[in-house]
Order: C-alpha cells, then structure tokens, then sequence
C-alpha cells in the first residue's frame, strides 16, 4: 500500500469520517485561513491516481469516496512501519515498546491472551 502524506491522511480522514464528499464541502472542515479550493483538489486527484478514492460525476462536478477503508490503511501502514523499522519483527516491535516503557506489563498480559485466543479459534 502506498504511504500518503500527512496531508492526504488528513483528507482521507474527512472521507472516511463523513462519506462521499465533493471537494466544495471540505472546506467547512477547516478554520481560517481555508486552503485554497484548487490546492484541496490537486490532493483529492492524488488521492485518487493513488486509487484511495474514486469519484462519481454529477454534471460538470465530482463527487469522491473512498475505496480504501481505514481499517485496511492502518493495517498497511502498520505492516509497512515493522518491515521498515523492525526487519518484519513483531517481537522486536513488542521488545521496543518494553524497553521503552510504552507498554505495561498489564497490557502486555492482555496482548498475550489476545494473542492465545486468537490461536484457538
């Protein structure tokens, strides 16, 4: 999966959030000063060459959607970070968060039951 900008996960973000958009609509979303309405559409066009969204025509205008759940995103970014920075290792990634304390031996318990029940099924 491709990696997007923090701009594009940005706008992904509304379309997931909120559905089918056209690129007028995104501009409610942000506060003063608005991106300009030709900027909004160059990302959404990338977006869409990525194939994150699709679009469907209503006259002379586009509405897009995505076809890229975020759910499926997240796991493709998930996968991409441990391939990148942990050699395709889950336990280095599980060994990193101990040793950095981001994770607590409680939680570190629920992962393993997680991961227990997850065999048995």
């Amino acid at each position: 999966m491709k990696v997007l900008t923090s701009k594009e996960e940005e706008l992904m973000g509304f379309f997931w959030k909120e559905g089918p958009l056209f690129v007028k609509q995104m501009l409610d979303f942000y506060e003063e000063p608005k991106p300009h309405f030709n900027t909004l559409s160059t990302i959404v066009r990338g977006l869409e060459d990525k194939k994150f969204l699709s679009h469907q025509t209503f006259g002379n205008t586009y509405q897009y959607f995505a076809i890229v759940s975020e759910e499926d995103y997240r796991k493709g970014t998930l996968k991409n970070v441990i391939s990148k920075y942990f050699n395709n290792s889950y336990l280095g990634v599980v060994s990193s968060l101990i040793k950095e304390e981001d994770i607590s031996l409680e939680e570190l318990k629920q992962l393993i039951t997680e991961v227990e029940n997850a065999h048995k099924k």
